[in-house]
């Protein structure tokens, strides 16, 4: 008689995940930092912010692909390596070239760990584990997205020049996600056909569509209202609020990205239709404090924004990324997890860009103000799309586990 495979793997791959994700998000607290001793806009900081979308985006179009072609090792690797190379210029960065680079250097290694290394947690999860492995992608990266922010905002109040110091840090993570990488026993996944590889705009199955179209609709919204509050939180609450403390910047971020931790696993039992209800409820509730802490100068619902955008985004994402387990087949999940991602990033980099310059011409407040609005509408709108392709997919109301899970 046989055991369960081992889970160890399956939370190898996970802290691949949580180390580059840390990266993503470290240079939160420090923005303000750079923006004081090199010197550039609110519209320019968007920019440096959205470089490292840029490189996430077209690292979705390929790596995904690559990945369910060739295996995820071979992908795992590079993007570590890219993601060690953006630390070193982080941390010698004098320049807004170098800024730009190190983000988009990590947007690349992001690019890989949401399309290759999640679909190496659900291969090593099995498919007896395939709610426990969707859930555990999403929580490792939320994780990792609100320790970096935690750590470097920490060592920012603690030290007059924090930057060696959050650096050498992520350095010595990432260290240890590549050692973990190495050793992970990672297979091909099985492919029909011998044909070689002709890399093409990533999809998923015709049946698969309305699934990754539901998930899009919620995450998508979820996870603009994070990034924004990571661009522009911590100049709202120095410019705005006259909050300079960047342990409070940096704990802000934390706190929503362990708001969209925690969420995940109080509600990993509800029916589907209400994970992507209280997403939509919660992204628009978040743009609400948003606008009354830009209207009434309130720094504490500026936090209650940035709670509520985390669970909007951690709920979004783990009902997509469910459907993703459940339905994609395996040789197209890091595919269908690249697709996934693209449709949230874009409109994650677009609108706070947008913000930001909107900042410049009509001052933070306004700026801020109309981002709220806007992206509000957008949640609900997405809100109503996924109620009524749920009830024509017939989708199961229950996320219980299997009596094998």
């Amino acid at each position: 008689m046989t055991g369960r495979p081992s889970t160890v793997p399956m939370w190898g791959a996970a802290w691949l995940v949580t180390a580059v994700f840390m990266l993503s998000n470290s240079p939160t607290p420090l923005y303000v930092y750079w923006q004081q001793e090199i010197g550039f806009s609110t519209g320019m900081l968007t920019v440096i912010f959205a470089l490292y979308i840029t490189g996430l985006l077209g690292t979705l179009l390929v790596a995904g692909q690559l990945s369910d072609r060739y295996g995820r090792r071979p992908i795992l690797l590079p993007g570590l390596l890219a993601a060690l190379t953006a630390c070193l210029l982080f941390a010698g960065a004098q320049s807004v070239l170098a800024l730009g680079i190190a983000r988009l250097l990590t947007g690349i290694a992001v690019g890989v760990m949401v399309s290759a290394g999640m679909a190496a947690v659900g291969d090593l999860g099995g498919s007896d584990r395939r709610r426990q492995a969707a859930l555990l992608a999403s929580v490792s990266m939320v994780f990792g997205a609100g320790l970096g922010p935690l750590l470097a905002g920490g060592l920012a109040q603690t030290r007059a020049h924090p930057i060696l110091s959050v650096f050498a840090t992520e350095l010595a993570v990432l260290g240890s996600a590549l050692a973990v990488a190495c050793l992970l026993p990672l297979c091909r996944p099985a492919r029909s056909g011998g044909e070689p590889l002709r890399l093409r705009l990533p999809t998923v199955p015709v049946a698969n569509r309305r699934h990754l179209a539901c998930g899009i609709a919620t995450f998508g919204p979820g996870i603009t209202a994070t990034s924004f509050v990571l661009a522009l939180g911590p100049s709202l609450l120095s410019r705005l609020l006259d909050v300079r403390s960047p342990m409070i910047a940096g704990g802000m971020a934390c706190a929503m990205f362990l708001t969209a931790t925690g969420v995940q696993f109080a509600v990993r039992h509800w029916p589907i239709r209400s994970i992507f209800l209280a997403s939509t409820t919660a992204t628009v509730l978040a743009m609400a404090s948003l606008g009354i802490a830009v209207h009434a100068s309130l720094a504490p619902m500026l936090v209650v924004a940035a709670l509520l955008a985390g669970a909007g985004q951690g709920l979004g994402q783990l009902g997509g990324l469910t459907l993703i387990g459940l339905h994609v087949p395996d040789g197209r999940r890091a595919e269908a997890n690249a697709v996934f991602n693209i449709g949230g990033y874009i409109p994650a980099g677009l609108l706070p860009v947008a913000a930001g310059y909107l900042i410049d011409r009509l001052g933070l407040a306004g700026g801020a103000m109309l981002f709220a609005i806007a992206l509000a509408l957008v949640a609900g709108v997405g809100g109503l799309f996924v109620f009524k392709a749920l009830a024509v997919l017939g989708e199961p109301r229950t996320m219980q586990p299997s009596k094998r899970e």
